[in-house]
């Protein structure tokens, strides 16, 4: 049959409300896929039970694509590891402190901290916020600006580079739902190619440098940078602050360690053996071939898979050669970066588990026989990115968000021929965005502590920038991009909007003073 009908949409139905009930992300993606399994095998438990392991999730796992992608997810998270323990990120941290002089400046560092920790969201958090938290006290700027800044860029630009810890996810979903129905796309290339339409992201990186450099803020906000600068009290009064254990484990080493330089050594090496890379195993030495059809044909899989482990290679070998740790220490050090990533591989199998079970339900197919000829096809992008926004703020899980939504979202923009890289960008960004602004998020709640500010503090000044954003990309990106313009004329667009809001709406707080 084509589709299980009302029936098919249990699944994701259920993995949404659980996981925002429980806020247990992992286990509501297992259930989600042991009710499609439930439904599949005619209601019988046992069988349900057996099928979710055996036609699910070990399934997933025997795909090469999907060995590959957890191997490189694994192989990265050893390679910070290795950075991290060689002192490396807290490296990377005080070289652009000791830049920060000024307010303007302080907060730019901030800012660009967060664009250089790249590689990883979790380290970026932790990095950023506990660094620059005494320079920002000192500059009296309020925490809740800090842990703003903080929380914008670490899922903002990890989840739009095309290297770090959520390449392998985000690729991994995408070229899941390519295979859902049947259309050979490269998945790594369409992840490129969907950067230019993560509205959301990109404006919200270009918001910050706004705000940060005409010096206004408004709302929640603008009251506490006025309290910051006029009392130098950059803690609301009466407010709990969360405190910070997690940054124990980036703290720099005794003695000899790494320097800005050789942190990135490892990072740049992983760049040029991807790049290198596709470009080999796509045919680029074959005659005729070009750099784009090169890329194009490439297993990224195994590409990324050889850029980690390259990158774990340089960055063992420098740390040896820096006499910096013992091989046991790097071992141990890689060992402990892999640890990291776990979680991380458990919502990625379950994400192709749970999309296995749409596509074997046809929830896809069902959704598609209900709007055909209900809905404007060029509105579904929109419709996506506010949808995925909601079950993004809902759970607190922009991964989780992906998973769930992303198997219906393929499917749905083919089926009534809508342009899918702006609906693709709108479940990836639109998932950052909820994440912005959920005050159960794993980001939100790390960038509260890393910054020492009180939680709700954070999300009560955040939210109304991070909607600010939002209606921004929904209005002038996602809306007119379901029509077919081109995501270069549109971000243009909302940059001037965004700018001309933060001037009329926005005032310095010592002018308040």
């Amino acid at each position: 049959m084509d589709s299980y009908g009302i029936i098919s949409l249990v699944p994701p139905i259920l993995a949404i409300v659980l996981a925002w009930w429980s806020k247990q992300v992992v286990l509501s993606l297992f259930l989600g896929v042991f009710a499609g399994a439930f439904i599949i095998n005619t209601y019988n438990p046992i069988l349900a039970f057996m099928a979710t392991f055996d036609n699910y999730v070990l399934a997933s796992l025997a795909d090469s694509w999907n060995a590959g992608i957890i191997l490189f997810l694994l192989a990265m998270g050893g390679m910070i590891g290795i950075i991290n323990k060689s002192g490396g990120i807290m490296a990377i941290g005080e070289y652009i402190a000791e830049r920060a002089n000024s307010i303007a400046k302080t907060q730019f560092a901030t800012w660009l901290m967060g664009i250089l920790i790249f590689f990883d969201d979790y380290a970026n958090t932790l990095i950023v916020g506990n660094t620059m938290r005494p320079i920002t006290d000192k500059m009296r700027i309020s925490r809740e600006k800090l842990s703003f800044i903080v929380d914008l860029t670490a899922a903002a630009v990890s989840s739009i580079v095309p290297i770090s810890t959520w390449i392998a996810f985000e690729v991994g979903v995408i070229r899941d739902g390519f295979d859902s129905i049947g259309i050979e796309l490269n998945a790594y290339t369409t992840f490129i190619q969907t950067i230019p339409y993560r509205f959301y992201s990109l404006l919200a990186l270009v918001f910050a440098l706004i705000i940060i450099f005409t010096g206004k803020d408004y709302g929640a906000m603008l009251e506490a940078e006025k309290r910051a600068r006029s009392t130098g009290e950059t803690l609301r009064p009466g407010s709990t602050p969360m405190v910070s254990n997690e940054i124990e484990e980036y703290k720099k080493v005794e003695g000899e360690s790494f320097t800005f330089f050789n942190s990135f050594a490892p990072i740049i090496g992983v760049i040029l053996v991807t790049i290198i890379g596709l470009w080999y195993n796509g045919g680029g030495m074959e005659a005729g071939i070009t750099i784009q059809e090169a890329f194009g044909d490439a297993d990224a899989s195994v590409v990324l898979l050889w850029a980690a482990v390259s990158g774990s290679f340089i960055a063992g070998i420098l740390t040896l050669a820096k006499k910096i740790l013992s091989l046991e220490e790097v071992v141990d050090g890689w060992i402990d970066g892999a640890k990291s990533m776990f979680v991380a591989c458990l919502i990625l199998i379950l994400a192709w588990s749970i999309g296995s079970i749409a596509d074997d339900l046809g929830t896809a197919n069902y959704l598609v026989s209900i709007l055909e000829g209900n809905i404007i096809p060029e509105i579904v992008p929109v419709m996506i990115f506010i949808f995925s926004a909601f079950i993004a703020f809902t759970i607190g899980s922009s991964w989780g968000t992906v998973a769930i939504v992303m198997p219906l979202a393929i499917p749905l923009a083919h089926s009534i021929a809508i342009p899918m890289l702006p609906t693709i960008g709108a479940v990836l960004t639109a998932a950052v965005m909820g994440d912005h602004c959920s005050p159960i998020s794993d980001t939100t709640i790390m960038s509260s502590t890393a910054s020492a500010v009180d939680h709700m503090d954070h999300v009560r000044t955040q939210m109304p920038y991070a909607l600010t954003v939002g209606v921004v990309a929904a209005l002038f990106g996602f809306l007119p991009a379901g029509f077919g313009i081109s995501a270069f004329y549109l971000l243009p667009v909302g940059l001037i909007v965004l700018y001309l809001i933060v001037n009329i709406f926005g005032k310095k707080a010592e002018d308040l003073i």
